[in-house]
């Protein structure tokens, strides 16, 4: 069983600056690719950002330039810096990793943009 931990979400002003972690229990972790997602209310859930085990990265147009996702393996985490932050950025953040035909999800962190 894997189980996905989000944190770092909070309450900030436009033009500022959050760093989300997502840390995974078990093994394997670094075998596979891990995304992050958001979901405003009563929109659907969206990729914002995908880290391949290789390290190669892709990003959401919303937000490229103004978020950087990273892993550290030997911590078993990624990281979504986020900088440069919209009120359209709103949204409850998640992370994902597929292995296989199972998929994980952590229970997510909520990200306010507002002045």
């Amino acid at each position: 069983q894997v189980q996905l931990v989000e944190s770092g979400g909070g309450l900030v002003q436009p033009g500022g600056s959050l760093r989300l972690s997502c840390t995974a229990s078990g093994r394997f972790f670094n075998v596979y690719g891990v995304g992050w997602y958001r979901q405003a209310p009563g929109k659907q859930r969206d990729l914002v950002a995908f880290i391949a085990e290789s390290g190669v990265t892709n990003y959401a147009n919303s937000v490229k330039g103004r978020f950087t996702i990273s892993r550290d393996n030997a911590k078993n985490a990624v990281y979504l810096q986020m900088n440069s932050l919209l009120p359209e950025d709103t949204a409850v953040y998640y992370c994902n990793q597929r292995r296989g035909s199972y998929i994980y999800w952590g229970q997510g962190t909520q990200v306010t943009v507002s002045s």
